[in-house]
């Protein structure tokens, strides 16, 4: 089992109660990746909601002309592959270690469990994806309206 401590660390995580974080620890994997690892690409079926421990994971798609492009690089206490379990489809982009990674990993299926069984637990974590949502939504608005202007 993972240690809360660990678990205090992730963004997506402040502010859960120790009765909550102890039933996620029980949920979590812990997952180690080398450099250059790809641990999902376009069109893999998802895994889970991944939370970075330690290093850094880049998430890109590739473009039509089929240049790899960047959408993010997060690092230790961000999340990732939020949206594929949400929506329950297919990866959208890949993610990659930049570095040596330490990962925790919340398996759909078991996060798909813990929605069922603790509604008030399911319903925090749940705000607080939708609050890095639209947070990620603004700043990506700012970026094409600044893009717009300068153009």
């Amino acid at each position: 089992m993972i240690n809360t401590d660990i678990l205090k660390q992730q963004v997506l995580l402040e502010g859960i109660e120790e009765a909550g974080l102890s039933k996620i620890a029980m949920i979590t994997k812990q997952v180690s990746v080398k450099k250059g690892d790809q641990l999902f690409k376009e069109k893999d079926e998802t895994k889970g909601l991944w939370l970075v421990h330690a290093g850094k994971i880049e998430i890109s798609r590739i473009t039509a002309d089929g240049w790899r492009q960047t959408l993010v690089v997060l690092p230790a206490g961000h999340f990732f592959g939020e949206l594929s379990i949400l929506e329950n489809r297919k990866h959208v982009a890949s993610a990659t270690a930049l570095e040596d990674t330490e990962l925790l990993l919340i398996p759909k299926e078991d996060f798909d469990d813990l929605v069922q069984k603790d509604c008030v637990l399911a319903l925090k974590l749940v705000m607080k994806l939708a609050i890095a949502m639209s947070k990620n939504l603004r700043r990506m608005n700012d970026k094409f309206l600044s893009a717009l202007i300068s153009y």
